[in-house]
């Protein structure tokens, strides 16, 4: 072994911390006797010689000398290699990623090229482990067989041949996976594979198998699913929950019973349904002695076990593939959610989560049993109950009297504290505020008494509107003890917030101090928030007045703007106002510049001279700004000729300015018959799909944005005027 490993110029390589002259070191390491060795070794060769994906020269040394291990009996972890090279050579540019691939990129492309020759040149290797003796080979040779093998039909004939043969289940579901992924990588082959999935999720085998047929069936054959695949795999599920061990296949089904060639073999999976009658299996004769090979059952027998870890993977990818059919997925997600089991409820959560923040649909009885969970003994069932619930906002209301029932039973989750970072709000009283939901008060007056004030605070109290009008006085007080110094901010800024939103005008004092204690580094921010306050204070604030003026001395600034449209909004003083900001309206810095067309917008008609440079910043190079100056022009011009257009375009630019776009155009009442606008917004409502909706990301309020939208566009369409959603 390892011959000619000296003779490679490793030191004239690197890896991703420097020279590759210790990488024959973790070779060796692979094939130690020491598991300790052997682990270390694996993890340099995933943290450097393959560090996040990347193929380097040292990479492409190496796949000979891991070949070399994985063929290798006396070699222990072997299956650990055969997925180490299945990554190596399984990076696949498309066209459209070779077209993108820029000149620095070039030499690491070619890596990733030669990189998937080598390891596709020498799978023919994989179909020999298929029947290696190390169960773990066996479950990684599937997944590299697919993804690698040059001839996808052979490889889908040597997947059906091995099936009835292998005594390991988790093996068998491995099989079954990898006939999906051959089916997904090779459209050409889905209907064959598709039509030996759908005998696999057939009555007469076992549940797991079942399982794993009908997931994989909705990855790479989603039409071929049977039409009551919800009552099937709950079915499944039960099955599972019932008898959860580890299962082995019936008698003469893979139990040692020799065939002899692939006909007969693949001829006796196919004839397996007819062999082993209509009805489904007991659990008994699906049940082995052990839970795993060596191992001997629990004490507690098997309905006290929860279903094998591999239940919750075939769920996940049977979610996936179902995509969009959003009530089959809820129904599927309503019985996990009703399951004994803690553990799948938990998993049920987390697909819930995902669910409903990807797609549009009708939850009201889902985020009911998501409700329920909220009164289970178990924490960490109940806490990502709260996480699902939270995020939500006014989707929430079928779990309100849970949640409120969790914050009256928890006062000790009313806040969390971090290692770092400022406090936040617990998730349930989070969520029940932003229901608006009166209850919620008591935990958010309790918080506002801590010492140090949770950073969200001030944005949750607002969903509240007039039911948090208790909490004034307390604000008040937690404004009036901040010190005016570095932190002021970060201590005023939660306060403030809330104020603004309550309109809460007896705290102008409070307020005043703020605006005029503002100093330092921050002080900008600080006394930017303050008139915010103010400005929602509207004529009651009319003692601001003197120090509004002052503030307007620095024109072309963020708080010289911010300063005219609060002056604006509490004395109406329009001579004082506009020319403060029509000079914003050259505003260099984005923010800045935003901040002085909207304000524009607030004076309407009485700001007409601002109408050229508002059609000139139509064509500004943010979108942001080009869809403000649009609904800016049309409220001082009066006219929505020349926004519609503009607003369109930006929709069509830019998903996540969707919600301002809709709203102005809810407010421009121009959304006629058979016009371009009546079309985008019918076919954002008949999209299933949220707009914002991210692959491998997301934001706390993406759900919150996206009902707006929704909101918006039926104002539009409804001729409604009015200022917001009422979700």
């Amino acid at each position: 072994m390892f011959a000619g490993i000296d003779e490679v110029d490793w030191a004239s390589m690197e890896h991703a911390y420097g020279p590759a002259d210790d990488v024959p070191a973790m070779l060796r390491g692979l094939a130690s006797g020491d598991p300790a060795e052997r682990e270390q070794a694996l993890d340099g060769m995933y943290g450097a010689v393959h560090h996040q994906g990347d193929v380097y020269a040292c990479t492409l040394a190496c796949i000979p000398f891991l070949f070399e291990l994985v063929v290798d009996p006396d070699v222990q972890d072997r299956g650990s290699i055969v997925e180490l090279l299945t990554s190596i050579g399984g990076i696949d540019l498309g066209e459209d990623d070779e077209d993108e691939i820029g000149e620095d990129e070039i030499e690491g492309a070619a890596n990733y090229a030669m990189a998937a020759t080598a390891v596709t040149a020498g799978a023919g290797v994989f179909c020999e482990l298929m029947a290696d003796e190390d169960p773990g080979v066996r479950l990684a040779a599937p997944s590299a067989l697919a993804g690698l093998h040059g001839h996808p039909t052979r490889v889908l004939a040597l997947l059906r041949e091995r099936l009835p043969v292998e005594p390991s289940e988790e093996v068998r579901l491995a099989l079954v996976e990898a006939a999906g992924r051959v089916a997904l990588r090779h459209r050409a082959l889905a209907g064959q594979a598709a039509a030996w999935l759908t005998r696999l999720a057939g009555e007469g085998f076992p549940p797991g198998l079942r399982l794993a047929a009908l997931a994989q069936l909705a990855r790479c054959a989603p039409d071929a699913l049977p039409g009551d695949v919800v009552r099937m795999v709950t079915g499944l599920l039960r099955q599972l929950r019932a008898a959860p061990a580890r299962r082995s296949a019936p008698t003469g089904y893979g139990t040692g019973e020799e065939r002899t060639g692939p006909a007969g073999v693949i001829a006796a999976v196919d004839a397996y349904t007819e062999a082993a009658g209509t009805g489904d299996p007991s659990v008994d004769e699906w049940s082995v002695p052990g839970t795993r090979a060596g191992q001997p059952r629990t004490p507690g027998g098997e309905d006290s076990m929860p279903p094998a870890p591999w239940t919750a993977d075939l769920l996940r990818t049977l979610h996936v593939g179902l995509d969009d059919r959003v009530a089959e997925r809820s129904a599927l997600l309503a019985d996990q959610l009703r399951s004994p089991d803690r553990h799948q409820r938990i998993d049920a959560l987390r697909m819930s989560n995902g669910l409903i923040r990807s797609w549009r649909g009708g939850y009201e009885e889902l985020i009911r049993l998501v409700g329920e969970q909220l009164a289970t003994p178990e924490p960490r069932l109940a806490e990502a109950a709260a996480h699902v619930l939270e995020d939500l906002f006014g989707l929430a209301a079928p779990a309100a009297d849970a949640l409120a029932a969790r914050v009256t039973a928890d006062p000790g989750a009313w806040v969390r504290d971090w290692p770092s970072g400022p406090p936040a709000l617990g998730g349930a009283v989070k969520a029940l505020a932003r229901l608006g939901d009166a209850r919620a008060v008591p935990a958010l007056a309790a918080a506002l008494e801590r010492p140090g004030v949770p950073h969200d605070v001030g944005f949750t109290i607002g969903f509240l509107g007039a039911e948090a009008a208790p909490l004034t006085d307390v604000l008040r007080r937690r404004l009036g003890e901040v010190p005016l110094d570095e932190a002021a901010y970060e201590l005023a800024s939660p306060l403030l917030t809330a104020l603004t939103a309550l309109r809460a005008d007896e705290a102008l004092p409070e307020v005043l101090r703020m605006l005029r204690g503002a100093h330092g580094s921050r002080g900008e921010w600080l006394r930017r928030a303050a008139l915010r306050s103010l400005a929602s204070f509207g004529p009651a604030a009319r003692e601001a007045v003197p120090e509004l003026r002052a503030l307007l001395r620095g024109p072309g600034t963020a708080s010289a703007t911010e300063a005219a449209r609060t002056l604006w909004a509490v004395g109406g003083d329009d001579v004082a106002v506009l020319p403060v900001l029509a000079e914003g309206l050259w505003a260099g810095n984005v923010h800045a510049l935003r901040c002085a067309v909207n304000a524009v917008a607030e004076l309407g008609t009485r700001a007409a001279e601002t109408v050229p440079r508002l059609r000139t910043l139509l064509g500004h190079e943010d979108v942001w700004v080009r869809v403000d100056a649009a609904d800016a022009l049309r409220e001082v011009s009066g006219r929505a000729g020349e926004s519609v257009p503009v607003l369109l375009s930006a929709w069509e630019r830019n998903r996540q300015i969707r919600v301002r776009v809709a709203e102005c155009l809810a407010r421009t009442g121009a959304v006629g018959a058979g016009s371009d606008a009546t079309r985008v917004l019918r076919t954002e409502l008949a999209s299933l799909r949220r707009h914002n909706a991210m692959d491998g990301g997301y934001g706390s309020h993406d759900i919150y944005e996206d009902e707006s939208l929704l909101a918006f566009c039926r104002q539009a369409l409804q001729g409604n005027t009015g200022k917001g959603p009422t979700t």
